[in-house]
């Protein structure tokens, strides 16, 4: 499957939050950067790390004038526990269906322990504030995730 490439226009799309609000890339559109990243699921220890290292530079983005966005194929319930444990501080959105997920290129063929299946690959795409993908991250170190992407905005977008 392929990912939307740098220099495209970001699929739109429209997908409920943890709170069952609805959230549309287009609402950003001319006035925030977005850090869109997809993720394989919520409450596990890879997926925490990466999600609470954005917790913690929510600053650091806010001043980059840039909103971040996960998705998962998890429910939004799940996600708003998800949220009330580790306290999260930005939009996790459910994409029950992978819809969203197919159409930036982030469900294909996994294998775990020999095992072949379906699901989310980790990927991150930086928006920029109209609405175009200024890069695309195929490979994601969960650690310093935040880290990368700030420093590549700091770079790039700033």
């Amino acid at each position: 499957m392929n990912s939307p490439r740098v220099e495209e226009q970001a699929p739109s799309f429209e997908l409920l939050n943890q709170c069952g609000e609805s959230v549309s890339l287009a609402e950003f559109n001319g006035k925030k950067n977005v850090v869109l990243y997809f993720y394989p699921k919520a409450m596990t220890p890879g997926c925490t790390v990466q999600a609470c290292g954005i917790r913690d530079s929510a600053s650091e983005f806010h001043d980059f004038d840039t909103v971040v966005l996960g998705i998962s194929p998890d429910a939004f319930a799940r996600l708003a526990r998800f949220e009330e444990k580790q306290g999260l501080n930005f939009n996790l959105l459910s994409d029950e269906d992978h819809v969203v997920t197919e159409s930036y290129g982030c469900w294909d063929m996994k294998k775990f322990m020999g095992r072949e299946y379906m699901g989310v690959l980790r990927k991150t795409f930086i928006i920029d504030k109209t609405g175009k993908i200024s890069l695309v991250m195929d490979k994601v170190n969960t650690k310093t995730h935040h880290q990368d992407v700030l420093l590549w905005i700091k770079n790039n977008l700033s």
